[in-house]
């Protein structure tokens, strides 16, 4: 049973800095990728950033410069360092790691970027 678990969500002032952190436990077999994603309140689920099990990485045109994504051990944890917030990144992050198995989820962790 493989469970994801995200931290270090809060609430930041714009133009200030989150890092998120993504933690798997289980039974993790053929690790694909991890991503985040986020969801925005009254929008749909939008994909943030992914990082495949070779380190090579993908960001949405919105956070690209400003979010860095990384997994220092191909199964077990992913990090998103989020710098000059902006309002706009007001949402829901949830990571998602993606293996031959099937995706997993965890449960999201709110960020707020608000004065």
């Amino acid at each position: 049973h493989v469970q994801l678990v995200e931290s270090g969500g809060g609430l930041v002032q714009p133009v200030g800095s989150l890092r998120l952190s993504c933690a798997a436990s289980g039974r993790i077999l053929n690790s694909v990728a991890m991503a985040w994603h986020r969801r925005a309140p009254a929008k749909e689920r939008d994909l943030v950033v992914t990082i495949s099990g070779g380190g090579i990485t993908s960001y949405a045109d919105s956070v690209k410069g400003r979010f860095t994504i990384s997994r220092p051990n191909a199964n077990y944890a992913v990090y998103l360092q989020m710098n000059s917030l902006k309002p706009e990144d007001t949402a829901v992050y949830y990571c998602h790691l993606v293996t031959l198995e099937g995706n997993y989820w965890g449960q999201g962790t709110q960020v707020t970027v608000s004065l």
